[in-house]
């Protein structure tokens, strides 16, 4: 009789933890959290349906683990302050060059009329864009100017999933940085 090794997974709490995400990214991309039940997501990963609770609190929890292992424009923080409004605008222009059709894209459209969801990703864009760059900027009105600045950038994700990805141009990332410069910068007091 011949001897067939199959290949162990990796077991531990981290290795069935990465298993839930990487099964949770896959099936919200798929088919939209609403869809998904915490026993296909444990099914898919081959862990116990209770490790879900255990490891994440509940499904929402779950995903707000699968957004925060998404890229966050932290690296586009860095650097000199005259500097951000380029930055920003060539960032937001790689997001007009971008794949429309990336996983958590795919499931945010799916689950965009779901009330959690819509609750989670204000939260993550709260935490991981406006906030940041909020602290960063400084200064009076700050979280109003990160703001406007956060609907630009978004608006191109937005444009991008609309009418599919585009080859930026140099005036393109041009005027994206004229708009993120009137964005940040100070308003003058009235007077």
């Amino acid at each position: 009789m011949e001897h067939v090794q199959v290949e162990a997974r990796p077991r531990g709490r981290e290795a069935t933890r990465a298993r839930l995400l990487a099964a949770a990214r896959a099936l919200f991309a798929e088919h939209g959290y609403e869809h998904v039940t915490v026993r296909m997501i444990a099914a898919a990963a081959e862990a116990n349906l209770a490790l879900v609770g255990r490891y994440f609190g509940s499904k929402a929890g779950l995903f707000r683990e699968v957004l925060a292992e998404e890229p966050t424009i932290a690296p586009v923080l860095d650097g000199d302050r005259a500097g951000l409004p380029a930055r920003l605008a060539e960032y937001a222009a790689l997001r007009m060059h971008a794949d429309p059709e990336s996983r958590i894209l795919r499931s945010l459209e799916r689950s965009a009329g779901d009330p959690e969801i819509r609750r989670l990703v204000g939260e993550r864009v709260r935490t991981a864009v406006i906030e940041p760059l909020a602290e960063r900027l400084g200064g009076p009105d700050a979280m109003a100017r990160a703001r406007l600045a956060t609907a630009v950038f978004l608006g191109v994700g937005a444009l991008r999933r609309n009418l599919g990805p585009e080859e930026p141009t140099p005036a393109d990332i041009a005027r994206l940085t004229a708009a993120f410069e009137a964005c940040l910068g100070d308003v003058p007091p009235e007077g």
